[in-house]
């Protein structure tokens, strides 16, 4: 038996071996950040050459930001052991060909976990590779509004200055967050408060058009310099996978 297989065989009799002590627990424990890259199972499966495969597919999924653990794995029935065991982990039990025990309905509600029933293993692996990654949170990516070149510089007060800018790509629009990138990337970012075409005030510049961007607090910027205005997307991409308790046959 391999390493893996050892490992995750003697994770799983750890687990037994306290089992008793950590059903005594209380039934919903505070979500920790941190577990949230860690996916506990329970597995089940109708024969012992079924548990092993299945344990060795699981062991060689590449996810390099999540780490799936099987926790218990049996033969059989799924029954109220199995959920308990699941508790301790992620509240997932996943079963491959087999039934479930009379009276689980309720406990599992009662306990927020969900029990999924296989007969397909790469349906079985599919599900759990996308459950697994669902755990990390992805940032939106930030969508680029328009990009324009600073083709001339003037005075505009003090701490101030207007920059001179031809627009490139897309639209340089009023109340947008935007960046100045110099040859050695961003050297300045903010809001756009301020923009003329010529003496008139506009809400937005579009492609090929010349216009006048006003920033109160840098000088810095230089001929030739980019402007970019984006869209900062704030919030999390998707939705991590939390137990519904109840039973699925995906």
């Amino acid at each position: 038996m391999g390493s893996g297989k050892k490992d995750a065989y003697q994770h799983i009799s750890e687990k037994k071996r306290h089992g008793r002590k950590i059903e005594k627990k209380k039934a919903h424990p505070p979500a920790d950040p941190d577990a949230r890259k860690n996916l506990e199972i329970v597995l089940k499966c109708d024969t012992s050459g079924c548990v092993e495969a299945i344990i060795s597919a699981i062991l060689s999924l590449a996810l390099p930001a999540v780490k799936i653990s099987i926790i218990s794995a049996g033969v059989g029935a799924i029954s109220k052991t199995d959920i308990f065991m699941a508790e301790t982990g992620s509240r997932l039990v996943v079963g491959f060909n087999v039934g479930i025990m009379p009276h689980i309905d309720q406990l599992i509600a009662e306990h927020n976990v969900e029990i999924r029933i296989y007969d397909v293993i790469y349906r079985l692996l599919e599900d759990l590779e996308t459950i697994a990654k669902s755990l990390t949170p992805r940032e939106k990516p930030e969508k680029i509004i328009g990009s324009a070149k600073v083709i001339a510089l003037f005075k505009s007060s003090r701490k101030g200055i207007i920059l001179g800018c031809e627009v490139l790509t897309g639209k340089l629009m009023l109340g947008y967050a935007f960046r100045i990138l110099g040859a050695m990337g961003q050297i300045y970012s903010g809001k756009i408060e301020s923009l003329h075409i010529g003496k008139d005030a506009v809400r937005e510049a579009a492609k090929g058009q010349q216009v006048g961007l006003k920033i109160r607090d840098f000088n810095k910027a230089r001929i030739g310099y980019l402007v970019e205005s984006f869209q900062a997307d704030s919030g999390l991409l998707g939705k991590s996978w939390q137990p519904l308790g109840r039973i699925l046959y995906p």
